[in-house]
């Protein structure tokens, strides 16, 4: 997966498109899902996170490969010695792939008999040194490293693809609420040109003579609420949209409308969750991520293991050495070196003991997980069932409120309704079609949490 930080500004000029003269424009729900799965911080933090694990996987890969380095140095030294014997430099080699050292040592010259006298007289000394080490058998310590390294960065990878679930989640539960709150708006526009007509009427009855004038207060009044109910559905659609930019991952401006998408069935939706639960099981990224962190905690106890035993290391060096660079004399040498660590404390012991402690955790929070699973689709799939028995339930609410206000309308009219079972009528309907907007985008909500659920993108 990759991520430009160029992505966000292009979203910001899609949303800001109304300022050059787009008024109006319609922000598609395949849109906003693209801008999400292209811009939000979330993923590129999830990107990055793994990427780092992928390199810590070959940084621990490093150890298994010859390792070579090179020293130059220049020293200025006083050349005294102790009477009645060789002096002698000696250098050390440190394997940096290993951490064993090699001591060599070189005679810098024969002393003489009887004392011998401090002299601060010196000389210049010069050392060219290229060393070459190859780990050949360490019982699985360094491989049991790379493989756990390797199957983690798998895991972060697991963890990445659960977390472009959850954006693509949260932007379709975003945009079904803005869609419901904008057709809340329109609901709260019909109620509010309801009650202006019934305004209109209640006027004429008056006049006429017909109405009491209480029935012109009543009407004023449902006017007036039917205009605060538009008002709040109209800051209430501003909010949802305010909050889908936020799911989308990018700052912008909210001055875009938003389309009434379908709410496609999801495959599957009417089985019950034992028949779901193996393909959630399979699909779920965060349960695999965590299958993958029990093997690796697996490789990670067998290198362990591997402290108690040897460490099987070949070594190589050149030297070229001497008072003056034109003055230098070379040397190689070439070893095996086995190195075991015979007592050191009881560390290995209770880094094995911690290890298989950490893999016991790892394989509860997998079973926790996976039980996490079949709550989440038993979730899911009864919110759907539920949604569509509330969806059947609000239609036929709204047919019926429907023809109770055109009943009530007909008695006004006709002379022997009032205004007060008319704004009842009113309110019933208004009542209704809120319900039944609810009830459709909530539809389309559980479905999207049933995606989620089973794992889908």
């Amino acid at each position: 997966m990759k991520h430009s930080i160029f992505f966000p500004v292009a979203a910001l000029c899609l949303l800001a498109s109304h300022a050059n003269g787009q008024q109006g424009r319609v922000l598609t729900f395949d849109e906003a899902l693209r801008i999400a799965r292209a811009t939000h911080p979330q993923l590129q933090v999830a990107h990055a996170q793994s990427e780092a694990a992928d390199a810590r996987a070959y940084e621990s890969r490093a150890a298994l490969l010859p390792q070579v380095n090179g020293v130059a140095s220049y020293q200025r030294t006083t050349n005294n010695s102790p009477s009645g014997g060789n002096s002698a430099a000696t250098i050390t080699l440190i394997n940096t792939a290993t951490g064993t050292t090699t001591s060599t040592s070189t005679s810098t010259g024969s002393g003489t008999s009887g004392s011998s006298h401090g002299s601060f007289d010196t000389s210049n000394s010069f050392q060219f040194r290229l060393t070459a080490s190859q780990l050949i058998y360490d019982f699985g310590q360094t491989t049991g490293r790379w493989n756990a390294a390797k199957i983690t960065a798998r895991s972060q990878s697991d963890s990445e693809a659960r977390t472009a679930q959850q954006v693509s989640y949260n932007v379709r539960a975003a945009y079904y609420n803005a869609a419901a709150t904008y057709a809340l708006v329109k609901v709260a526009q019909d109620g509010l040109t309801n009650q202006e007509a019934h305004l209109v009427q209640a006027q004429g009855f008056v006049r006429a003579g017909t109405q009491p004038e209480i029935a012109l207060a009543q009407a004023l009044t449902n006017r007036a609420t039917a205009r605060v109910q538009l008002i709040t559905a109209q800051n209430a659609y501003d909010v949802a949209k305010a909050q889908l930019n936020q799911a989308m991952g990018v700052e912008g401006p909210i001055d875009y409308q938003i389309e009434s998408p379908a709410a496609n069935p999801v495959d599957g939706e009417d089985k019950n969750t034992d028949d779901l639960l193996p393909s959630a099981i399979k699909a779920r990224p965060d349960l695999q991520a965590l299958a993958d962190q029990v093997k690796a905690q697996e490789y990670t106890i067998s290198a362990t293991k591997g402290g108690y035993y040897p460490g099987l290391s070949a070594i190589t060096a050149l030297s070229d050495g001497g008072p003056a660079v034109d003055n230098l004399a070379w040397n190689w040498y070439g070893m095996l070196q086995l190195s075991w660590p015979i007592f050191g404390g009881g560390i290995t012991n209770q880094q094995v003991r911690e290890a298989r402690a950490t893999a016991s955790v790892l394989r509860g929070q997998y079973e926790i997980q996976r039980q996490q699973i079949r709550l989440d689709l038993e979730q899911a799939r009864l919110a759907v069932r539920s949604a569509k028995a509330s969806e059947e339930a609000t239609h036929e609410a709204v047919v019926n409120a429907r023809e109770q206000l055109r009943l009530a309308e007909g008695r006004y009219q006709a002379g022997v309704g009032n205004m007060i079972e008319l704004g009842d009528a009113q309110v019933a309907m208004t009542t209704a079609a809120a319900q039944e907007v609810q009830a459709h985008f909530g539809l389309a909500t559980a479905r999207a949490q049933l995606l989620l659920a089973l794992g889908q993108p």
